[in-house]
């Protein structure tokens, strides 16, 4: 029966060499879906309580969506999935491009690696052929020349996901790289795949991706992309974006967020047409969260040099994932100066706010070349640059000297020190391999005092919006099972969403509300019910834009037309509670304490901004956290999913390891 999934996975063992394919039964797809949420299942299943991350125990999963190759969409999403050696617990990351199709297409709905291989290897899978083949030729190569040697010996219509050179050293900041540049970045699954000695995944696919009632996905789509045709007519207000950043910036009011207007300007621009306006209103970090972005970055002088119109004057193409009509992507090349290109991916808003506002560094060039770096030897530029602002204040505090550094001088806003550092940090040179592994892990490393200039959650650094304008982040940052997510949930995604018209129970978002009314401690149920959808959409293989662009997408209605299911939009958001408590539940197996993961004080305004759109603010988020427990239904106290909400979600296997038993008894006791 056509079902949207292919109903079978592949478990690779590394260690033996072993290659074996396992049905998996439809409950496990209607409990969870795909993506991260068959992923969490398996993996909550298959690695043992305190396995190392780095060990052969770990099992690494590349998992597509469940709508992931239907035509729906959007949804050409593909997920990595481990235990994370950054933050000892879950580790996921989400990723775009031409791969997740393909892995469908290969007939598994997950390909699951275990053990670790006594020389480098890739893994082919080739219309119906597996095997481990041996990559020694590879190692040393950085991600974006291994997909070329290998697409040049199989073909280009191979899809390739690969490591470069900072998951062959086991950075903890390093991601799995695929189309020449794209990043499943965070949570340091690169290094897992180079502890395992796998340099890449190479696959071609044979076989269609069923769907029960593709000529109702047809008709989705076109009824989606009618709805969306207003943000055409709206090109106009991209332009405007500088301007109407300073007006917000000082007005007490916050209009709420319409999707069709990103749409707008995701179109135009891609990610980077909002650094600018970020830097002025308060939303994108400066100075190492330290700074303020109208007075330290202002758009008069600085931030308006590495946003929207000033990026894509580098840009030659669009670039567009897998059955996304956005194209917010762009390849691009730079033909002068010193910081030469002859093809590279566009930066994106995050990549360009932690190495621009939050380093002060305005050189676009050298932007490009540093992100150029990251992608090709695989690191997480989120992190990467979060670790180099670190290392700079620690620099300028007199907690890193020149001696440390090997000479090289770190201040702010100099782009080629930062373009230095950040080649030591991949080389593993020096000061480069102290902070490689990221900034908790570094603080400890330097010592000092430092720790106080490292700006993580969990171990994970924290993305590139602050809590301080979006207090939703600050409670998605925490409480995350990933910690430090920015794509998961906040309150300007929750308006974007249109979740009070998915979720009719909600409160219905006033157009206006006093910028003041975002930090009350009330916001629980909104940003559960955000999570939860969120979770949903990642088990489908949703692109988070499209689920922010206007035209309130219909996953869900996808989802009933690929399977057959006919289920109801409460019955998913019970399915993403379901797979977001199931990734909790890994982390609290591994020991982790939720109380014990908290964010800086710097970020949430302990002391506040003496200047600027964020001045006097500091945020309540152990209130704010608290009361989303409640409407998860988990502990409030504690962070925990209650025995009753993991057996009211069928997770009653996961309750009894959790609750049941003397070990688990004491657990729960010393919780509370």
């Amino acid at each position: 029966m056509s079902r949207g999934y292919m109903g079978k996975i592949l478990n690779v063992d590394l260690s033996t060499g072993a290659l074996t394919t396992e049905q998996v039964p439809d409950k496990i797809y209607e409990d969870f879906l795909g993506g991260y949420g068959l992923g969490a299942r398996i993996l909550f299943d298959r690695i043992p309580a305190g396995a190392d991350p780095l060990g052969p125990d770990n099992v690494l999963g590349f998992v597509p969506g469940l709508l992931t190759g239907t035509g729906a969409l959007f949804a050409g999403r593909w997920m990595v999935v481990g235990k994370s050696p950054l933050t000892g617990g879950w580790g996921d990351a989400n990723c775009g491009g031409d791969l997740g199709p393909e892995l469908k297409k290969t007939g598994f709905d997950g390909i699951f690696v275990r053990g670790i291989s006594s020389r480098p290897v890739y893994l082919l899978i080739d219309r119906g052929r597996i095997e481990i083949k041996d990559g020694s030729h590879l190692w040393g190569m950085d991600a974006v020349e291994t997909e070329a040697r290998l697409k040049g010996e199989f073909g280009a219509h191979y899809r390739v996901a690969a490591i470069g050179q900072a998951g062959e050293k086991l950075s903890l900041i390093s991601g799995i790289v695929n189309d020449r540049g794209r990043l499943a970045a965070r949570s340091g699954l690169g290094a897992v795949m180079g502890s395992k000695k796998l340099k890449a995944l190479v696959v071609r696919g044979h076989e269609r991706v069923p769907a029960l009632d593709s000529a109702e996905i047809k008709s989705l789509n076109a009824d989606f992309l009618k709805r969306m045709e207003p943000a055409e007519k709206m090109s106009w207000l991209a332009g405007w974006v500088k301007v109407l950043a300073r007006v917000l910036r000082r007005i007490p009011v916050a209009p709420k967020q319409e999707g069709l207007q990103f749409n707008a300007l995701l179109k135009r621009y891609g990610t980077c047409g909002i650094t600018a306006m970020s830097a002025e209103t308060g939303d994108a970090p400066v100075k190492n969260w330290a700074g303020v972005g109208c007075k330290d970055f202002p758009i008069g002088s600085k931030s308006w040099r590495i946003s929207d119109e000033e990026v894509i004057k580098y840009q030659r193409k669009r670039y567009h994932c897998s059955l996304c009509p956005l194209g917010c992507g762009g390849e691009a090349s730079v033909d002068t100066g010193e910081y030469k290109l002859e093809f590279t991916h566009k930066p994106e808003y995050e990549t360009l706010t932690s190495f621009g506002t939050l380093t002060l560094c305005d050189d676009l060039p050298a932007l490009f070349k540093i992100n150029d770096l990251c992608n090709r030897a695989g690191l997480d530029s989120i992190s990467a640059g979060a670790t180099a602002a670190f290392a700079i204040e620690c620099f300028q505090n007199g907690v890193l000297t020149l001696k440390d550094t090997g000479g090289l001088e770190l201040k702010w806003g100099d782009a080629r020190a930062l373009l230095e550092l950040v080649e030591r940090m991949i080389k593993r040179e020096g000061i480069g391999d102290v902070l490689a592994d990221g900034t908790r892990v570094a603080a400890k490393r330097i010592g000092r005092g430092a720790e106080q200039y490292a700006m993580e959650v969990g171990g994970e650094e924290v993305p590139m919006h602050d809590p301080r304008f979006d207090p939703g982040f600050g409670v998605a940052y925490q409480a995350e099972p990933t910690p430090g997510r920015h794509t998961i949930a906040s309150l300007t995604y929750g308006e974007l969403m249109n979740l009070d018209e998915k979720f009719p129970w909600l409160k219905k978002m006033p157009l206006l509300s006093w910028k003041s009314d975002r930090y009350k401690p009330d916001k629980g149920e909104f940003l559960a019910v955000n999570t939860a959808y969120t979770n949903a959409a990642n088990g489908a293989g949703m692109c988070l834009f499209g689920l922010i662009v206007g035209g309130n997408v219909p996953v869900f209605d996808w989802l009933n037309a690929a399977t057959g299911w006919h289920k109801s939009n409460r019955e998913y958001l019970k399915t993403g509670h379901r797979i977001l408590a199931l990734r909790q539940a890994f982390n609290l197996r591994e020991g982790l304490d939720p109380r014990s993961i908290r964010l800086p004080d710097r970020i949430l305004g302990k002391p506040p901004l003496k200047d600027g759109p964020l001045a006097d603010v500091s945020l309540d988020n152990e209130a704010m956290l608290a009361d989303y427990y409640r409407h998860l239904g988990w502990d409030p106290e504690s962070g925990w999913p209650t025995r009753e909400r993991l057996e009211e979600l069928g997770l009653g296997d996961v309750a009894a390891l959790l609750y049941g038993g003397e070990r688990a008894q004491a657990r729960a006791q010393a919780r509370s």
